[in-house]
């Protein structure tokens, strides 16, 4: 069935409770994949920190169609509540997903991710067709929805944003909602935010955070750093040093190039096809770095570009004390990182 943003919240949230206990399938599609990344976080969360997830993908049940649904009738060998997700499902899938919907049982409920399918795709039809499935289609956000989309990230950190701080977070993520988490993510360390602790967000955290002095270049560092070219990293770091930038300038567009090579690496992963990845990502990536951008995306695989972030994030913290101490474990991070990059490149 196609389900509207609130019938799919409100499923993912309770699944296989109340209106939705007969849904066994959920499929989150369109050209907003980190929109579908956050909706499947709620299935996540709604299942609980203790749940077992199975993860599968296309391939995998191309070969062995019975498997999906063995998993989702299966009890957690902990005696927890479990879950399946399907990582670049296709029409590859379809076979699997039809033994799902006509068994007699499947307890597990089961979540799909794909990018954008074209409406006659087979698994579009038999998850808007079946009554078991739901289907939900996402869009890139407008200026205004993104906007809110960055007020409301902020709020779950309990970090209050001002209007004109969440424009200013959109623009600086060109809208990805990814790299708006990113961006507000820092703000609530920066500021020290908890649910239990909110705290009010300013134009001088968001502005200590940026790399928007017109003097600063940090874009060969960057590559630098991620490309694992060490020479260069040694070189970028004594010109910034010499112009007096502070590492916290450094680390904001390390950690937005970090999480955009995340996107592509998960799309790239899906689909087997980096250039179709690399475009997908639009405007986030300048068209005069596709080559320096794909080239990263293949020396780091989708585990590694997650250790980077939470690096990153951790030298941020490190930063957060000015200068001294703070800069320094900033650049340990920043070396360890970029000979990890080197030692992929040998």
């Amino acid at each position: 069935m196609k389900a509207n943003r609130g019938q799919i919240e409100k499923a993912l949230d309770a699944p296989g409770q109340g209106a939705w206990a007969d849904i066994r399938f959920f499929l989150l599609y369109g050209p907003d994949e980190a929109g579908s990344q956050a909706l499947a976080k709620r299935l996540e969360r709604a299942m609980g920190p203790d749940a077992e997830r199975v993860d599968l993908d296309g391939p995998t049940l191309r070969e062995d169609p019975a498997r999906l649904s063995d998993e989702a009738a299966a009890f957690s060998m902990f005696g927890d509540r479990r879950w399946i997700r399907i990582l670049g499902a296709g029409e590859e899938s379809v076979p699997a997903l039809n033994a799902l919907l006509e068994a007699e049982a499947a307890g597990n409920p089961v979540i799909a991710i794909a990018g954008a399918l074209k409406p006659s795709a087979k698994l579009v039809k038999l998850a808007l067709d079946h009554k078991g499935a739901m289907a939900f289609i996402s869009y890139q956000p407008d200026a205004r929805e993104a906007e809110q989309i960055a007020v409301g990230i902020a709020r779950e950190g309990g970090l209050r944003l001002a209007p004109d701080l969440a424009r200013r977070i959109v623009d600086l993520a060109n809208g990805d909602r990814a790299l708006m988490a990113g961006e507000v993510e820092k703000l609530v360390l920066y500021l020290d935010a908890a649910p239990d602790r909110p705290a009010e967000a300013s134009a001088e955290a968001l502005d200590a955070l940026s790399a928007d002095n017109p003097d600063t270049e940090v874009g060969p560092l960057v590559n630098a750093v991620l490309g694992g070219d060490l020479k260069a990293m040694h070189r970028e770091l004594t010109t910034l040093a010499q112009t007096g930038t502070a590492m916290a300038a450094v680390i904001r567009p390390l950690l937005t190039r970090a999480m955009l090579i995340a996107n592509i690496r998960a799309a790239f992963d899906a689909s087997g096809r980096l250039e179709a990845a690399v475009e997908q990502a639009g405007k986030a990536v300048f068209w005069k770095e596709k080559g320096l951008v794909s080239r990263q995306v293949r020396l780091w695989d989708a585990h590694g570009i997650a250790r980077v972030i939470q690096r990153l994030l951790e030298a941020e913290r490190s930063s957060r004390g000015g200068r001294g101490l703070g800069e320094l474990m900033v650049r340990h991070e920043l070396l360890a990182i970029a000979r990890q990059a080197a030692r992929e490149r040998a």
